[in-house]
């Protein structure tokens, strides 16, 4: 079977849309799950740029209440910050976040998520 070569640019404008349904379909694309030749074994060819990503909606109280965790390596140094906070220092992180947790976890997941920019 013979598999297109030419990798295929898709612009998504993320203004007033909601997060998760978003990344979900940005995981998709990444994937190349929208071409005819789609393998799970390639990372696939679609590069998605996003643009208003700080424009972006979350339901609820979600902005508010939901946390981030990272552990710095070091005993008892658990970092949690809110959405709220990631979201004023970097308004790309929550979506690229989602979107990385989307992606199938396997050596492809890091050129897939390459592959995503933000404008």
């Amino acid at each position: 079977m013979t598999t297109a070569t030419k990798s295929h640019i898709i612009e998504m404008d993320v203004q007033e849309k909601m997060l998760g349904r978003v990344a979900s379909e940005i995981a998709s694309l990444l994937q190349d799950k929208n071409s005819p030749f789609f393998e799970p074994r390639l990372a696939g060819k679609n590069i998605v740029k996003v643009s208003n990503a700080e424009k972006i909606k979350l339901s609820g109280k979600k902005m508010e209440q939901k946390i981030y965790y990272k552990h710095t390596g070091y005993l008892g140094h658990l970092k949690q910050l809110s959405a709220e906070k990631v979201f004023e220092k970097d308004p790309t992180r929550l979506l690229r976040t989602a979107v990385y947790r989307m992606l199938p976890k396997n050596k492809l997941r890091a050129k897939r998520i390459k592959r995503l920019i933000f404008i």
